[in-house]
């Protein structure tokens, strides 16, 4: 099988999944270029896979066996190392990275800050960058444009200014690019790491963006000491939120550093993924024009010549299930990794202390005993959300660690969609078809180009 994404002019574009082993040197050059492509073609047909490399490894694609690595025993199987050593510079010890008690004080400190009140009282920024994002795209009416660059601005406006709102001293510009040149440049897997070297042992590779992210990292210190000082905005952003959180438990508050690891963490988990996922929702309206022309008629009832706000959520289900069906077949956090701490039984195999076990949620969303047909993109599937088991689906994780930011990426996800599918019809540039490739999110490698017209 060739190494380009898999080509079928009847199912949106796959990675293709490894035929045969690739041995250390070959598994380490095909992780270099897409992560992805080491997952098994077994991974998509069994329950769970396994084999070793350097460490013994598992793959489960079972939603019971995921029930138990992400909620009834979430404290065996914490991050894996390798993901640890990838985010720690960037983000340090805040929630994604943290484990044990270190991981539930902050937890408890953050969570009021994502009540859905607090998300919805969010709602008209989403709204506003979504009208901006509207207006850029008609000034690129009747021309291909390559629409991932244009979500990413969009997804960018609104975690700024839901995060240092109003904060000049804030230069978003350098933040936006310190985490695209860390990601690009060290969030790539190293030899070391497939071959289980110990986490003191140096990378490399991992040391290349160091200037630009204690820079970064400058910029919002001084942003969070400056709002110390001034006080809350009028309406709260999630600085504030932040700044005003206290554990219950400990009566503990963040200091400047955790709040910053924090922010981080929440400024690129919370525009990456939108806007990848909003570029790939763009990309398969686009590839099925039925699905797009029903999606446009509903946005278009619903909203008229307005851009969408929270108050329209409940008119514009199908956008939703778009939305839903878009984060089944491209996951965002396409790979998750977890190192088992105890001995352990998973589908009936036995599981030892130091093994790596992967959720490949890729392969999960895929997977033919979970899905009927499911390379093929039907939104239909998500008509009834209550149908499908919640560990065979698992965009933003499960259990305690599920993703603390997940009801607002839905949310704005849904408000930005929706307006540009109601002025905007989306078809796709021949020869110009988006590659699926992990490096520490599922991007489309070449951006996503679609021809551009008004609705």
């Amino acid at each position: 099988m060739s190494d380009a994404a898999v080509s079928d002019t009847t199912v949106p574009v796959q990675v293709p999944l490894a035929r045969e082993p690739r041995g250390i040197w070959g598994s380490f050059l095909t992780a270099r270029r897409n992560l992805l492509e080491l997952i098994p073609e077994l991974a998509i047909r069994q329950p769970m896979v396994s084999g070793r490399m350097g460490k013994r490894w598992h793959m489960v694609m079972d939603p019971e066996a995921n029930r138990r690595i992400l909620r009834d025993a979430v404290d065996d199987y914490p991050k894996s190392d390798v993901t640890k050593l990838i985010l720690r510079p960037a983000i340090g010890e805040s929630l994604f990275v943290a484990e044990g008690a270190h991981w539930r004080w902050q937890r408890r400190t953050a969570a009021p800050a994502f009540a859905l009140r607090n998300i919805q009282n969010l709602g008209p920024v989403m709204t506003a960058a979504a009208e901006r994002s509207a207006e850029r795209l008609a000034a690129a009416s009747g021309r291909a444009a390559n629409v991932f660059d244009e979500m990413v601005t969009a997804t960018f406006e609104v975690i700024s200014d839901v995060t240092f709102s109003g904060d000049e001293g804030f230069d978003r510009s350098a933040v936006h690019d310190a985490i695209d040149n860390y990601i690009a440049q060290t969030a790539r897997v190293s030899l070391l790491d497939i071959l289980g070297a110990p986490m003191w042992v140096p990378r490399p590779n991992r040391m290349l963006a160091t200037s630009a992210l204690r820079e970064m990292k400058r910029v919002a210190d001084s942003a969070i000491d400056a709002r110390r000082e001034t006080g809350p905005r009028p309406v709260p952003d999630l600085l504030d939120l932040l700044l005003e959180g206290e554990d219950p438990k400990s009566q503990r508050r963040m200091t400047t550093a955790e709040l910053r690891d924090n922010l981080l963490t929440f400024i690129v988990a919370g525009h990456e993924t939108t806007a990848l996922t909003l570029a790939w929702a763009l990309y398969l309206c686009a590839f099925d024009q039925d699905v797009q022309a029903r999606a446009r008629a509903e946005a278009q009832v619903a909203l008229g010549d307005r851009a969408a706000t929270v108050a329209d959520l409940p008119a514009l289900p199908y956008i939703r299930q778009i939305v839903d069906e878009t984060l089944r077949l491209y996951p965002p956090a396409a790979f998750l990794s977890r190192t088992a701490q105890k001995a352990d039984q998973l589908c009936g195999r036995e599981v030892r202390p130091g093994d790596t076990i992967m959720l490949p949620i890729y392969a999960l969303h895929r997977n033919h005993l979970l899905w009927p047909d499911p390379h093929r993109f039907d939104p239909a599937r998500f008509a009834d959300p209550k149908a499908i088991d919640r560990f065979a689906y698992l965009p933003f994780g499960d259990g305690p660690r599920v993703c603390i930011g997940a009801a607002f990426a839905l949310q704005e996800a849904v408000v930005i969609l929706a307006t540009l599918l109601a002025r905007f019809r989306f078809t796709q540039v021949p020869g110009r078809t988006p590659k699926p490739v992990l490096i520490l999110t599922l991007r489309p490698e070449g951006g996503v180009w679609l021809n551009i017209e008004r609705a």
